[in-house]
């Protein structure tokens, strides 16, 4: 039996709407935003979600709030899931990186690696938040047959989905960026033992943490108010 998990983006900020970095910075949802969160929640009601997890900048916790209130599922908050630290570039638009930084975003998006003056990298960022995942999965017996909802950040969904399915550095940039409210899917099941091919296909204290997770979808959920917007 599968454990799926879902990792939503948080809804759009004013940020994201004027095209300026956030990384760290605790920016509020727009009014949009709060719009997208609570379409969110309605799409995702027969999902079968019983835990919802949200990383602690207000924007993730709140469209978390909205969705858990729909569903009647109380928010987690963890740090680890928060997003990329863009050190000096957090506030700045895209031009004035460029024009400070010439080149470094290209850099960015084609290394993982690299980090940001003053920030983190993107393998860093999935290094930080792995363990959310983990912990949970050793923790929670009872997520089999359910859902669990993670609301964070498109840079650190994205470092963290390519981390779970144990993609390499280099491939990180497969992933487009991830819309507000849209998710990525997917579902963690037992390593396969060829030595017990009959065994029972679940979870126990034997086998969780040698889970092995498949990608079900990406950039899913509804429609996009004011496009993409800057995500870190």
């Amino acid at each position: 039996m599968g454990r799926r998990l879902i990792l939503i983006r948080h809804g759009q900020t004013v940020y994201n709407a004027t095209g300026r970095m956030q990384g760290h910075l605790d920016t509020a949802l727009s009014n949009a935003g709060e719009k997208q969160a609570e379409d969110a929640g309605r799409l995702l009601k027969n999902q079968g979600i019983t835990r919802i997890l949200a990383s602690d900048l207000s924007r993730a916790r709140v469209t978390a709030e909205l969705v858990g209130k729909q569903l009647g599922v109380d928010v987690e908050v963890d740090a680890r899931l928060r997003e990329t630290h863009l050190g000096k570039w957090q506030g700045m638009t895209s031009a004035e990186v460029d024009e400070q930084f010439p080149g470094a975003r290209a850099i960015w998006r084609h290394d993982p690696t690299w980090a940001p003056p003053g920030g983190e990298s993107r393998v860093e960022v999935a290094e930080r938040a792995r363990p959310a995942i983990d912990d949970l999965m050793r923790e929670y017996s009872d997520w089999d047959g359910h859902t669990v909802l993670v609301v964070a950040h498109g840079g650190a969904i994205a470092a963290l989905t390519c981390n779970l399915i144990a993609l390499n550095s280099q491939q990180y940039q497969m992933l487009s960026g991830l819309k507000n409210t849209h998710w990525a899917q997917l579902t963690a099941r037992p390593s396969f033992d060829p030595q017990r091919p009959n065994a029972p296909v679940r979870f126990n204290s034997d086998n969780v943490e040698n889970a092995n997770w498949y990608f079900d979808g990406w950039n899913m959920g509804a429609h996009v108010i004011g496009g993409a917007g800057a995500d870190i």
